[in-house]
């Protein structure tokens, strides 16, 4: 499916990036009381992706199904899901210190990988190139590599049932999105060679 609707040059898909990415960016400030240094890479991030939303090119190969639009929905809305229901009700805390160093490491590993990208960078499934150098030598998708991290660095600082169920779903939903990046990554001729060398999608020596 063609995405064909344009603004100044750049493609819808693009103009959204950049708008969903300033309201992050908004989010993470009202959301976030105290920054840690976690925070702050994470504010170094998205004006990172601010900038390939306005300058990357045009995919080869897309993925605008139904699917993939809700995994990606999903992907957007379960972290934030978390934040407002811990606030609407307090978790249990089993280890800030450790889940600190979690979230930090998550964020040093997510900001490395961005920079490795670059302007290859998406949300939905799509090929735009391929990504073998860096931390992408480590595991195929460290980017979702440092969700998942994340997601325990914060849970481990505070955590109730449904935050877990959420994390449940958001890793779901990250699933899905490396098997439909991966169906359009084996378009590209040197995906064959790069998945044999490296073939952990997402945790090392496990998948």
């Amino acid at each position: 499916m063609r995405n064909r609707l344009t603004f100044a040059g750049r493609r819808f898909a693009d103009l959204l990036l950049f708008c969903v990415t300033a309201t992050e960016f908004v989010l993470l400030f009202v959301l976030t009381p105290t920054f840690t240094i976690a925070d702050w890479i994470y504010v170094l991030q998205h004006l990172i992706v601010l900038g390939v939303a306005l300058t990357r090119p045009a995919p080869k190969v897309w993925d605008y199904s139904t699917a993939s639009s809700i995994a990606v929905g999903v992907a957007y809305i379960y972290p934030y899901a978390q934040v407002i229901w811990l606030r609407w009700s307090p978790g249990n805390v089993a280890s800030p210190a450790a889940g600190l160093a979690l979230v930090i490491l998550a964020a040093g590993l997510s900001l490395v990988s961005l920079l490795t990208m670059g302007r290859l960078f998406g949300v939905r499934p799509a090929l735009r190139g391929l990504v073998t150098r860096g931390p992408y030598k480590l595991v195929r998708h460290p980017i979702y590599l440092s969700y998942v991290i994340a997601d325990i660095g914060y849970n481990l600082q505070e955590w109730n049932s449904v935050t877990i169920a959420l994390v449940l779903l958001g890793w779901a939903s990250l699933v899905y999105r490396i098997k439909a990046e991966e169906r359009l990554l084996s378009h590209h001729p040197g995906w064959q060679t790069y998945a044999v060398s490296v073939r952990s999608r997402l945790l090392p020596c496990i998948w």
